[in-house]
This record gives C-alpha cells, structure tokens and sequence, in this order.
C-alpha cells in the first residue's frame, strides 16, 4: 500500500465551484450539477423505477469511481429516501484517489442548500480521509457509504461486493488517462451482475470500447446540458472467473430460514456483534456467564482509543487505520460525549527511544491529514497534554479514552439484542438446522440457525474452535485518585503503557503484561509496574499525582483481566471450518502450494467466530461486528480482501499446512 493519498487541491470560480487545481477541471457543471447528477447517473441507470419495485429487506448496491464532493451519492440518498421500502439498506461505494478536505467539502456542499438534509449527516462523520477504507452508516443503517480513498483501480481490485449499478465518474479521460483503462473496466465487471448498468458522463470511443471489450453492451445516450452525449451501459456478457482460494471465499448454500442469532460472549467483541446484527433486522440472543454484559477485558473504566501505525503499512497496521476510523464513527453515532462515557480528548505517542522516535517521525512525514495524525514536538506536546513531557511524538486530535460498560451497555438497548446472562455455554451442538448452545448439566441455553463465537480465550473450549491457536496474556491497569495538579492533564499520553485524564475523580496507567499468571487477582507488583509508566511519561504528572495520598503500590486499586490475542496479533473474524476436514480436503497444499484446488471449504453451516482483539478491542471489535452483519448479508465487505483474508479464522490451518507443522 502507497502512502497517504494526496487530499485534493481546490480553487474557486466567482460563483462559489470548486476546479481541481491537480487536473484544471471543474468538479460539475457551471450550470445545473445536480441536475446532471441525476441526468446522468439516476435516470439513466433507471434508479427510480428499480427502486420502487424491490421487495421489502433488499439490498442494493452502487460503486462509483470518483466521489469529489459526494454529489452523486447525496442525491442518490435523496431518491432511495423517496422511492425504496424503508427496511431496504443501500450501500455506496465509492474510489477516490484524491478525496476532498472536511473543511472545502463543507464549502462545496453549500451550493446545494436542497441536499442539506442528507448533506448535513455527511458531513457530521466526516473527515479528511486517511489512505485506505471508511465505512460510515447512517439512519440506522438504511445507508452504508464505503469510501475508498485511493487509486481506484487498486482499491476495486480489493473490493468484495455485487454491483447492481456503477457510477463512472472523475476526472475527465484525457486529463486523468490512469483511471480510464482496460484493467479497471475489466474489475468493474468482476464485481457486477448480469444485467448490472452503468453510466458515465463522458462518451469517448476508447471508454465505450472498453466497456465492450469487458463484456458491457454500452451505447451512446443524450445527454446533459451543453453535454450532447454520454454512455449508458449494461453488463451482458461476465467473463469467466479466475480461480479464487476457497477456503477464503464466503460460505454458501441454501439460505438461512430465519434471521436469528445467538452470540456467546457479551464483551465489545460481543455487543459489537450483536449491534451489527440488530440494526440489520436480526433478532439477536447475547449468552454471558456473568450477569452481566462487559465483566471481564472490556470491564475497564477506562480504553484507550490507541492506533499504533508502522510507516510501512502492513496488515495489522492498515486493519487498525481501517478500525479507528469506524470505532469513532460508532462513537459519535450511539453515544454522548459526557465525559463519562467517553471523550475526544486527542490522544499523544510520545518517543521513548530512537527507534520509536525514528517511527513517529516516519509516520508524521507520510502526508497524513493533520486532523488524522501530525508530529509535535516535547513544547507542542505538552502544551496539548496540559502537563510537560520530555518528548514529542504524534498526536491523534480525534482520538481519546472510552468508558467500554458504557458503549456495550448502550449497543445492547437495541429492542432486537436480548442479554440472557448468568448462563454459560459450554458445548456447540448442530442439529435440526441450528446451533445449541448447551451448559455444563447439558441444558440447551438457546438454539440460533447462526452462532458467533465471541468468547476471547474461551472460545477454544468448543470442539468446532479448539484448534485456533488463542492465547491469553494478563494485564492490569492501575487507578491513582485525581489531585488538584493532575487535573490539568487535558489528553491521554501513550509510550510504553498510557495515561489517561480524569474520569469521576480518577486516573488509570497501565497496562502490565504478564505472560506467567493467568489470574485475574489484581496485584502490588504490577501495581508498581505502572507506576513507573506514569515516571517515564510525565514526571510532571508523576509527582503532581504523588503529591496527594502516597501511591503505595500495595494500597493502590487495580483491575486484572486476560487479554486475548492470536500468534500475528490479528483477530479472527469470520466462518469456522471442520478444521480435520479441511486437513484431508487440502492436503495437496502440504506437497505443492501452488495447486489451485476448487472444491468448496468444508463449513461449519452458520458458525462464526470474532475474537483474539487483545489490547486493541475499542478499536477493532465495532468493525469486527460490520464484517461479520456484511458477510452474513452478503454485502459489500469493509475492508479490503486481502486484509479480510488477514484476519480470517483460517489462515492458521492454511499456514500449518503449506509448512507442514
């Protein structure tokens, strides 16, 4: 993956229009844009008669390369608001290689004060994108928008979706000849229908041709204004599929009779899961052996919204950046900003070393939008931080701390999520079409035609997840009662463990990791360990905190819980495989990794898993629960294939294969 998209250069005409100073084009006509939006791209695509005859629950899907100022997917929002069943979900996906600033999408959208229902939701969640997938639900998910802020022939090479109608819009062909090409209308037709449509403002012979040559029958169609022509197109002709691995292909078969769940764990990974699943019209049952929801990991008063990068962008890093962007958008979606459960505070990574200095500055230096990420120095840091600290490093202005009972106590007030705590489920049973979730005396706690296993470390404990390589890893967090000082910490500070400012009269630092202890009795020695944290990210703060009640480490309050994580430090999200099955079906892999076998992954009909987020839950488990709702939905996946496939619960059994371990 390149570094950080470029955000685009604008200038402004007299009457207020953005021109794309990179291209020398304006964004739309002079005259009527929106009108030609819907020329174009509505009518022409036969939008409105579509719409009004979808049955009740459908999903409809519409790509588009080029977003600029989202004018097409605003007034497509308007029409599906008029036409579609209420209950119908439209998803939008939209390439961007070089996506508008929050601030000059705010100024270009004024010049449509008629959109400014639909605008105006835009622009709430918005921000300068950052490079690679956001995903931003509004109306209680009547509409997703994905935003793939890249090249957008790389990005739909990773896109995993079924068209139902493209958009072809950007820069004009001439001016940008790097996106009008044969490769991009070829990827164009690997993710439509048969009879998927396609528009485009522009009707160059080298497009139409094109669009012929990847198996679209397209003709010339009147267009728009002073525009005579366009091109309107239909697929008609689907080349044949190049060979997918199986085992990473979504599960098929005969279609779930109902759209009924049950999720075993009521952590964030859980709650996430659960929400992702009601707000797309599943009836959900929660199992938790406590009585309640958030007891164990995701029970800390306070978590860190900490969104470590690496300059080189790989997997885990990308899939983060993907996270936190979606984890904010959550956020601000369900849940006030109170100061209680929770606060965009920002958030500092201070340097600790020259290696680490040597990353914050990488990063820093790799075009982000500031409001995304910018390095600071120790003086802007601690004029930031509200304390002095000796190091400057990044600072995330969105970022902050969450109160995580909070979020998972607010995801579960959905009418459609019912908490059946105070029950453990011990064993997985399918029988009859659905999975029995069943306690230690052998009673079926409830049964689902779906279950999702979100039970961290515990998740091995039934037999159809016992071969995924979890593991646990204690930490704890330790709390230090509020000074008169303490108070002006205005952000939380990250290094080797964090700080956070005070929520109802405390601090939290930590967090320890003990690799030798799998309890979860809270002690003075890690009590200690996070002392010294807090000595070497502020010593301010340190003897501000210190000047109250001495600290003792054997009398300060602290809080013990496992951490799940997996070998690669990703998550498992996604279908579960009878693991001695899938052994026998691709055992040639073991003898030639290059064979390219095609029979189907040996499912477990309905079982998922979502689990091994480690200390990253706030900001992976929202986005966990959108894979699992889309893939479940058979929509438009939120991340990339190739990070779908990082996090999917069979790359383990793959890998043993293939290395014969």
């Amino acid at each position: 993956m390149s570094s950080s998209p470029s955000l685009a250069e604008l200038s402004w005409t007299e009457e207020g229009q953005p021109v794309s100073v990179r291209f020398g084009d304006i964004y739309y006509s002079r005259h009527d844009g929106l009108e030609q939006s819907r020329h174009v791209y509505l009518r022409h695509n036969q939008l409105e008669e579509r719409w009004r005859t979808l049955p009740a629950g459908a999903r409809f899907c519409i790509a588009e390369t080029g977003f600029g100022t989202g004018l097409n997917f605003l007034a497509a929002w308007q029409l599906w608001d008029s036409t579609a069943p209420v209950d119908a979900h439209l998803h939008f996906v939209s390439a961007e290689k070089f996506p508008l600033a929050a601030a000059d999408l705010r100024r270009a959208l004024e010049l449509w004060p008629e959109l400014a229902p639909w605008s105006e939701q835009l622009l709430q969640h918005y921000s300068s994108p950052a490079p690679g997938w956001q995903r931003l639900v509004f109306d209680g998910g009547r509409i997703s928008l994905t935003l793939l802020a890249g090249d957008a022939l790389a990005m739909l090479a990773q896109l995993d979706a079924r068209v139902d109608a493209w958009f072809l819009d950007g820069v004009a062909p001439q001016l940008d000849p790097d996106m009008w090409q044969p490769a991009l209308y070829q990827q164009m037709a690997r993710l439509s229908r048969p009879g998927t449509t396609l528009t485009t403002f522009t009707s160059a012979g080298e497009v139409r041709r094109g669009l012929i040559a990847a198996g679209f029958m397209a003709e010339q169609a009147q267009g728009h204004g002073a525009k005579r022509e366009m091109l309107a197109a239909r697929l008609t002709d689907q080349l044949a599929p190049s060979w997918t691995a199986p085992w990473f292909a979504r599960p098929t078969g005969q279609p779930l009779a109902a759209r009924e769940a049950m999720v075993i764990g009521a952590g964030l990974a859980g709650c996430c899961t659960a929400w992702a699943l009601a707000r797309r019209g599943w009836s959900v049952t929660l199992i938790e052996r406590h009585p309640g929801e958030a007891r164990e990991a995701s029970g800390n008063a306070q978590g860190i919204l900490y969104c470590k990068l690496s300059p080189h962008h790989p997997p885990l890093s990308r899939f983060i950046q993907s996270s936190y962007a979606y984890s904010l958008h959550l956020l601000r979606s369900v849940l006030p900003e109170d100061g209680i459960g929770w606060s965009a505070c920002g958030v500092l990574q201070l340097s600790g070393n020259a290696k680490e200095t040597a990353r914050l500055r990488a990063l820093a230096e790799q075009g982000y939008p500031t409001e995304f990420l910018h390095g600071v120095d120790a003086a802007e840091a601690s004029a930031i931080a509200g304390v002095e600290v000796s190091e400057g490093g990044l600072h995330f202005p969105a970022g902050g701390w969450v109160n995580p009972p909070a979020l998972c106590a607010r995801l579960l007030q959905h009418p459609a999520i019912e908490l059946k705590s105070c029950s453990e489920a011990m064993h997985l049973d399918y029988r009859a079409d659905r999975w029995h979730a069943i306690d230690a005396q052998g009673l079926t706690l409830k049964s689902a035609p779906v279950a999702i296993v979100c039970s961290a470390g515990d998740s091995r404990r039934f037999l159809q997840t016992a071969h995924l390589p979890l593991k646990s890893i204690r930490g704890q967090v330790t709390r230090l009662p509020v000074t008169a000082g303490s108070k002006a910490l205005r952000s939380v500070l990250c290094g080797e463990g964090y700080v956070s400012p005070a929520r109802l009269g405390a601090h939290y630092v930590g967090a320890s990791f003990r690799f030798d202890r799998s309890d979860t009795e809270p002690s003075a020695e890690e009590n200690a360990s996070n002392l010294e944290l807090l000595t070497s990210l502020s010593p301010q703060l340190d003897s501000a905190l210190r000047s109250g009640a001495a600290l003792l480490p054997e009398t300060l309050q602290g809080r013990a819980a496992l951490r799940c994580t997996s070998p690669d430090y990703l998550p498992l999200i996604g279908p579960v495989v009878d693991a001695e099955q899938f052994r026998q079906d691709y055992a040639v892999l073991a003898k030639d990794a290059s064979k390219q076998p095609c029979n189907a992954a040996p499912w477990h009909r309905g079982l998922y898993i979502n689990a091994a987020h480690g200390s990253r839950g706030l900001i992976s488990a929202p986005l966990s629960g959108e894979l699992i709702g889309a893939l479940l939905e058979n929509e438009p996946l939120p991340l990339p294939s190739d990070l779908v496939r990082a996090v999917h619960p069979s790359r383990f059994l793959l890998r043993h294969l293939i290395r014969g371990t």
